[in-house]
């Protein structure tokens, strides 16, 4: 009894060993400081931030610069990894009106005042090579989301009752000239990332980023999770339509989207990937669960289409879902790839679509190169990216309906977690 305790003890220690070498170091924040006289700043007024693990070796002339979605402080991984079940952290979204503004402005995706001073970078983001083999001795930064429109707002009165600023392009605008005097000006290689509302950010921005570096350097894109689509909801209502006309209005967007899509279509139109994602010329790869946790909950099941709640426990763990659930959620799958189809074909650009419960994959260790992490055609998330940037191999592969998937990692939310929107 006593040598299988220890035993089981021991496989324990070095399971956390590993889970601990796999989150890497925790890294500090940066404000920029300089911003603020510029009006660049953060829904509160407050400077915009990130945080940066500068490059070593090989990498050191390449960048990849990673949007926030959602920030772990590093003293709270142990919690999270091994006291709960795997569980979804909220992502960034948006805010659409004054209400909804004023209810971030004072948190971490308001003001960088409410910002962990430490985060633990991992996944894409990780120094290591067994976790990160392609990418782990770059210059890597994750920037802070705190503006609530995908950095593309920019107003410039503020009303003294609320305070709010709505100055998010001025805010992207003043971290990529922080990071080029710190060197990406002299980028050999770089990837502009995001997951979430940062993975709506690089759509937005991708060619803009690819602009300000040099003309020899190999620049791509990638988006995890960030193809919102333009649904019905489930009570036949285009309920994200009307929320991203919203967030348009409020942050003063329209003229910070691309012009490519504005002269087509109405602004708030491009803020979805369908309809803005076709113009952009970078190279770039669409990372995105086919059944994504977030749509599920937000765009095809938000609570204003489900007053009732009948949907309630399905978007907390798909394997809550009535037949006639999961036959809903196989037709947005069909709306998704029909959406995905806009694109158009190119050989310069990447797909992974899994068919998984899940929002966002690249930030995570588990889901970016683990030993059970989600494969498509035997191959890792960061095994297709890399082979992506680096031209060694095209990868394009879309998954076969849910439940196929066995190396999916299902998202099982916190009954207490409330929806962005």
């Amino acid at each position: 009894m006593a040598a299988t305790r220890s035993r089981l003890w021991l496989c324990f220690l070095l399971f956390f060993v590993a889970l601990l070498e796999a989150r890497g170091v925790p890294v500090g924040i940066t404000y920029v400081r300089n911003a603020v006289a510029r009006g660049a700043v953060c829904l509160d007024g407050s400077p915009p931030a990130y945080h940066f693990d500068k490059g070593f070796g090989t990498g050191i002339h390449n960048w990849l610069v990673h949007i926030e979605s959602q920030s772990v402080p590093f003293i709270v991984i142990f919690h999270l990894l091994l006291l709960t079940p795997f569980r979804s952290l909220k992502g960034g979204g948006w805010c659409n009106n004054i209400t909804t503004c004023l209810a971030r402005k004072n948190t971490r995706l308001g003001s960088s005042k409410q910002m962990a001073k430490e985060i633990a970078f991992s996944g894409i983001l990780s120094n290591k090579r067994r976790f990160n083999p392609d990418f782990y001795n770059w210059n890597r930064i994750k920037i802070r989301y705190c503006d609530g429109a995908s950095f593309t707002g920019d107003i410039e009165a503020v009303n003294p009752a609320t305070n709010l600023h709505f100055r998010g392009a001025r805010v992207w605008l003043a971290v990529m000239e922080d990071l080029l005097s710190k060197g990406m000006k002299n980028a050999q290689n770089a990837i502009l990332s995001g997951c979430s509302a940062g993975g709506l950010t690089t759509i937005v921005h991708c060619d803009g980023f690819r602009a300000l570096l040099p003309m020899g350097a190999k620049v791509k894109c990638l988006s995890d999770a960030g193809y919102f689509i333009n649904a019905k909801d489930v009570s036949g209502a285009y309920h994200i339509e009307s929320f991203y006309n919203q967030v348009v209005a409020t942050h003063g967007s329209a003229k910070h989207l691309p012009r490519s899509c504005t002269s087509i279509f109405r602004p708030g139109l491009c803020l979805f990937p369908q309809y803005v994602a076709r113009q952009v010329q970078t190279p770039l790869f669409i990372l995105n669960a086919a059944y994504d946790s977030w749509q599920i909950k937000n765009i095809l099941a938000p609570g204003v289409a489900d007053p009732h709640g009948t949907w309630y426990g399905c978007k907390l763990d798909i394997n809550n879902c009535s037949p006639n659930q999961l036959k809903v959620m196989q037709d947005f799958r069909l709306e998704f790839m029909y959406a995905l189809a806009r694109l158009g074909s190119s050989s310069s650009r990447g797909v992974f679509v899994d068919s998984c419960y899940a929002h966002c994959q690249s930030e995570t260790q588990e889901t970016w190169l683990w030993g059970d992490s989600p494969e498509l055609a035997k191959t890792s998330i960061a095994r297709a990216v890399g082979d992506w940037f680096f031209d060694r191999k095209p990868f394009q592969k879309i998954d076969c309906p849910y439940p196929c998937n066995p190396t999916c990692h299902n998202r099982v939310f916190d009954p207490q977690e409330r929806p962005n929107l």
